[in-house]
Parts: C-alpha cells; structure tokens; sequence
C-alpha cells in the first residue's frame, strides 16, 4: 500500500506529460450572459496541440491558443447544456481527450402569450349558476420560461360584467358563471384577461399580457306570451291585462270590438326569440257569439245576442312553436240601446306628427307625444265601451282613421297646422257626431313632455271656440284640407288664447282655494301674537291711559356726602292722601339731564289752571300738573313750568322757551317742620318725603321701595332732624 501512494504522483506526472487537462471540467452560467474572456485555460504537452473534437457543441466553443472561449450568447430555451469536446494530438494520434461542460440556467427574459387576443363565445341565457363556462384549455397562456409560474386576474369593461363571471382561480384561468343571465338586461358581456409571470406586479424583471374576451348572451325560451298592457314588478313578471267590451242587444256588429284598454294583444315574453302568437277562445262562448282571428286576436260577433247578458271569455295565448301559453280574461257586456246619439267629451283634439312622414305614421298626442293620439266618442249608454261607433276624417286627405288612432294617408312634404273634421258614427243607432282634429305639422317631432296636462275641451261642439289661426277648421277644404297659417304671435299649433292649459273655472277655483289658505295664515298669525304678546300689549294699552314718568334714575349725580333716594317726579298716582306738599326751602341746584339710562322725551305740557280748593284727604288729584299754587311754602304749586322761580320750598322742573330746549332739575332741601312731616308722611302722591315713608315715589321706585329704604335709597324722610331732598 505504501508502495502506490509512492508510485501515484509519479503516474499523474507521467500522465500529465503524455496529454491535455484542465483545471475546471463543469460551469453553470445564465443565459444570455455574454463572456469576453477564456472560458478555461488548457495545459498542453510540448509537441502536442488540443483541438475541438466533433462531439462538441456546433459553434458554441473556439480555441486560440491554449484557451477555450464561449463562442455564443447562451438561452436556456434553445439549449439547456454546452459540450467542448477537447482532444490533445500528437500529429495524427489523439493522445488524451477531455470533456468541459456549460450548464445554462433559465432566466425569466420572455413574457407570457395567449394563444388569442379576442375570444367570443356563446352562452345560453339558461345556463346554470357555477357551470364553467369556458375552460382552463382554451384560456391558458403560455410562457418559455419554464420556472415562471403565471398568475391570472379578470377585469370588467362592460358594468357589472365582473359579478356575472369570475376565474375559478388565480393560477387556474376556468371562466366560471356566478349570476344568472338575463338577455334582455345585457346581450354583451366584455371582460379583459390578463396573465403575469410574478405574483407582485412591481417586481423586476416581470411580464404580462391580455387578451378580450366577448360573452354573447343567446335567448332561451323561458317566459310565456304577455298580454299588453301589462304591468311590471320586475323584467321576468307580467300581470297581464284583462279586456273588457260592451256590445247592443238585437245588432251584430261587422267590425272588431273595441275594448279597452286595448285590443287584445300578446307578445312572446322572451323578446330575443319573439315567437309569434296564436289566438283562441278556450271558454265561455256561449252559443259560438263571438269569432276571435288566430293571427290579430281581432274579437267579432258571429251572431246577435237577443237579451241582455255578460260573456266570460277566457283567451289563449300560444306560441307557434307550442312550447308555452297563457290565458287572460274578456268580459263583454251585452246591453239595450235606446237610439242615444254619441257624443266627443272634447271638441278640440291637438296632435302633432314630423315632417316628412310618409303613409301610415300615428300622430301623436300633443300633450304627450310619447303616446298615439285617440279619438273616442262616447255613447250615454255605453261609456267608455262602445263598440258600435266607427271613426272617419270627412274632409282632410291627408289623414285617415284606423279605429279610434288617427294615421297619415298622404306623405306630409310641407310644414304648418292642419285641421280635419272626424265624424263618429254609431253603427246600430245611426246617430253620429262630429269634433275636430288639430295636427301640427313640424320640422323635427317634439321630446316627450311626461305627465303634460291635455288641453281642456272647448264647449263649442263641432270646431273650436279660439284657435288662435287666421282661418276657422270649418274653412278646411273638403277635398284636401288646405293648410292652416297662423296669426303673428300665436304658436304653430294654435298657440295665443286658444292654446289655454287651464279653463277659467278652473283658475277661479284655484284662486278661491288660495285664497282660503292666505285667510288661515293670517289667522294663525294673530292667534300666535295673541298667544306670545297678549299680556305685553294689555300692558302698554294700560299705561297708555296713566300718567307716564318723565324720566329714570340716575345716581351719578348724587351728592358726595349722602345717598338720599334719587328719583324724577312722574305723575303722581290716585291715592288717600291729601296731596303733593311742598318741602323746605333751600338753594337751588341745577342737575344736568341723566344720561345713564334712555326714554323716550316727553314734551312739556301747559300748567292747568289751578283747582279752586285743596284736594280733601283721601282724593287724589287728576294729573300731576293740575296741582295747585297758593303762593306759600306749604301750598302746593306746579312742578312745569317755563320760569325758574328763585323762592324755596318747591320742587320744579324748568323748560327752555323753544322746542328741544334741555330741561333744568331745580332741587331745594330746607329743614322738614313735624307739621310738614307728618303731613307728608301720610301723602300718596308722588312727594319726596311721602313716598319715603310709604306712599308711591315720585321717581319709578314703588311706595314700597321707599318704605323698605335700604342702602342707595338714604335715611327715612319722617326721621327726626333730616333733610328731605325735591326735585
């Protein structure tokens, strides 16, 4: 054993000297790496040269020198492995051979492809909820990449589309159906697929694609035929109508019926297939009466109905193909008639029709232009329901009647307002009546007006009482009906005072309904003033019948060394006292104006003449100026006057000669006698001193205020050794 590991280096040196070798047999690179340097070094023997054997990739490795070089740019979905098949001679004789393999690894360089860019198909409206409707197979794209796992989202461009059809998975793109269809509320469903080979779309590198994809709804036979006019709850319900007639005793009538609301009429309830419709009368034709067409479901009389009675049809609806029906109910009522003549509840109808109409276009109704105008004449004994009466336009051209619808029998080239005369004729009294047609003849047809008012029926029967047209409907042309121009200022279809919306009755009414609204308004007004400000103006409506005070307090202006009760003299108010009596004599002090608080100026008022006695204890006097002045102290003298009287023992309120003259406060204190006290004590007419010891106070504080002095009002009046304070 010891022996080869000492002959071992020795063979691999000797080995080496006899052929090739490299360092690096195996390299992995990616692909679309590009090399600009040797691949590998190649130790090559002196006298021998390494060559490129034939088992080596074509074209994909060079030798110059002893190096080997990557000759082309490696993609991993051409070729996933590379081979230099390297081969050491010596002249003619291989003497080694050496194998250097390239590993290529896959890079994610290509993006996804669908095998489509629009896909349609078809889908039955009855498919079920949950069927798939387009499978992974033909959905799938592809990618070169073979490590990129691709992840699939769908997204809506018709509304709503996206809640009809979702993908059964992110990486499983099965179109799936997930609301049921409906053809007539979408017919076309467009949805956008789309495919990214990374799960987050910022990623780098990462790829998309999209493709279209066109869902076409096809009709599937699930609603039977609908009787019209029918009323919706929801696009697959229809509460179907039911026809009622009425018909003479004794006649039969050569034409169809007319019903109402309509004639009767069914249409196939899947509009995408539109079967047509087969009319039969299942029960209730007594005596075969009746004959309904199969193709029009026109109802006619077989044969006259001697007494009156009431038929219950019940009539079939049923497509061609036999696959579904229904049934509604008839009602026609045979009745006597007495030879009453028929007559039109208007005597004016308007419609309207476009320029350019051909033959057989229905005017329409120029307060609704959405609806067909009809024309309907009433018999007393068979309102609403009178099958007997039969229409005709007696001398207009260009118009014709087709039941109670009125049609254009001539291409109508030129534009203006046209009138025709339409004759109702009752086909079992042979009583007739006439009314007249307006149709307005324009450039382009009018927008649908909705809930517009019809115009009122004129009272005038046979033509309109005020058209607004220079020429009458009765100077319409027998032969062709000539066309009408209008007045200056009228509209085309018979605008100005014919075009009224509203009678005058109608306005009158209207005019007394506001009227007795704007009546209780105004009482409940006056019943809520009365409510918030009924004692607020019992109250002035009070004092405006008492003397009021000419001013308010202002204690600004009281003397820095006592705080007597500072108030102006108001009126004096009825009281048992014996009157105003005057106070002591002092120097008079002017005061200016308060004006702490505003009220309103009371003009001075003219000193009444004196009154010829005293007032007697418990008397009170009439006013506050109609006091008396008897010349002394102790009389009592006017407080408004225009002269400032120098002597004591008054109190007085001076008054400038002119108008907006300020008034002077003449305010005398003289000493109070116990005589003057006392007869002051039991005053209630507005003194100083009374009202301090009881009475009412000449300023707007209360008797009761002045009795209960408290701090700002000073000492009592009647107190031992002070001073009264008059203003």
């Amino acid at each position: 054993m010891g022996a080869w590991a000492l002959l071992l280096p020795l063979l691999l040196a000797a080995a080496q000297a006899w052929g090739c070798s490299v360092n690096q047999t195996v390299f992995e690179i990616e692909e679309n790496t590009v090399l600009s340097g040797p691949l590998v070094d190649i130790q090559v023997p002196e006298g021998q040269t390494v060559t490129l054997g034939p088992l080596s990739t074509p074209h994909a490795f060079r030798i110059q020198g002893n190096q080997l070089f990557l000759n082309v740019t490696p993609d991993y979905e051409d070729t996933t492995m590379l081979l230099a098949d390297l081969q050491c001679r010596r002249g003619d004789t291989v003497v080694t051979q050496l194998n250097v393999f390239v590993t290529v690894l896959d890079v994610n360089d290509n993006p996804p492809v669908f095998p489509f860019e629009v896909k349609r198909k078809e889908v039955p409206e009855d498919t079920k909820v949950n069927t798939i409707v387009i499978p992974q197979e033909e959905l799938a794209a592809t990618d070169l990449d073979q490590s990129d796992i691709l992840f699939y989202t769908l997204q809506e461009v018709t509304p709503g589309a996206g809640s009809v059809f979702s993908l059964v998975g992110t990486n499983f793109p099965a179109l799936r159906l997930d609301q049921p269809l409906d053809f007539d509320r979408s017919q076309n469903m467009t949805l956008l697929l789309r495919v990214r080979d990374t799960p987050e779309e910022n990623t780098v590198p990462s790829h998309s694609a999209t493709a279209t994809l066109v869902l076409e709804v096809q009709p599937a036979d699930l609603r039977p035929p609908w009787f019209l006019p029918c009323l919706y709850s929801d696009p697959h319900v229809c509460i179907q109508a039911q026809y009622h007639g009425a018909i003479p005793t004794g006649h039969k009538l050569p034409a169809p019926l007319i019903l109402r609301p309509g004639p009767i009429y069914a249409v196939d309830g899947d509009r995408g297939i539109n079967q047509r419709i087969i009319y039969s009368i299942l029960q209730g034709n007594v005596d075969g009466t009746f004959v309904i067409n199969a193709d029009s479901g026109n109802l006619t009389m077989a044969r006259s109905v001697p007494s009156p009675k009431t038929f219950l049809l019940l009539v079939k609806g049923e497509q061609e193909d036999r696959a579904r029906y229904s049934v509604t109910r008839v009602t026609v009522e045979a009745r006597a008639a007495a030879g009453s003549l028929p007559r039109f509840p208007e005597s004016l109808y308007r419609g309207t029709v476009p320029l350019g109409s051909g033959v057989g276009v229905t005017v329409k109704d120029a307060a609704d232009p959405s609806q067909p105008l009809r024309i309907q004449a009433q018999d007393p004994e068979f309102p609403d329901l009178n099958s007997a009466i039969t229409y005709r336009v007696t001398n207009n051209s260009n118009f014709r009647m087709d039941g109670e619808a009125v049609l254009t029998a001539a291409p109508l080239v030129q534009a203006g307002v046209f009138y025709a005369e339409v004759q109702a004729n009752n086909t079992v009294t042979w009583g007739t009546a006439t009314t007249t047609l307006q149709i307005q003849v324009s450039e382009q047809e009018p927008p649908p007006t909705g809930t517009t008012l019809k115009p009122p029926a004129l009272s005038t029967p046979g033509g309109p009482s005020s058209v607004g047209t220079s020429t009458s409907p009765s100077s319409a042309s027998s032969s062709g009906g000539s066309q009408q121009t209008s007045k200056p200022g009228s509209s085309g279809a018979g605008g100005g005072a014919g075009d009224q919306r509203f009678s005058a009755a109608e306005m009158g009414a209207l005019g007394g309904v506001l009227g007795a609204l704007l009546l209780l308004a105004l009482l409940a007004l006056a019943f809520l003033v009365h409510k918030h400000y009924g004692p607020r103006l019992r109250c002035c409506a009070s004092k405006a019948l008492e003397p009021q005070p000419c001013g308010f307090d202002n204690k600004a202006f009281l003397p820095d060394d006592r705080e007597p009760s500072w108030s102006p003299a108001p009126s004096p108010s009825p009281g048992p006292g014996p009157g105003p009596g005057p106070g002591p004599g002092g120097a008079p002090a002017e005061v200016p104006p308060a004006p702490a608080v505003p009220s309103p100026p009371t003009p001075p008022l003219p000193a009444p003449p004196a009154s010829p006695s005293p007032p007697s204890p418990g008397q009170a006097p009439e006013s506050s100026s109609a006091a008396r002045d008897e010349g002394g102290p102790a009389g009592v003298r006017s407080i408004l006057t225009k002269e400032r009287r120098p002597e004591g023992g008054y109190k007085a309120v001076w008054f400038g000669g002119t108008v907006g003259a300020e008034a002077d406060v003449v305010v005398l204190n003289a000493p109070v006698s116990d005589a003057d006290g006392a007869g002051d004590s039991g005053s209630n007419t507005g003194s100083d001193s009374g009202g301090d010891s009881g009475g009412e106070g000449s300023g707007e504080g209360s008797g009761d205020e002045g009795a209960d002095a408290g701090p700002g009002w000073g000492p009592r009046a009647d107190a031992p050794g002070t001073d009264s304070t008059y203003i």
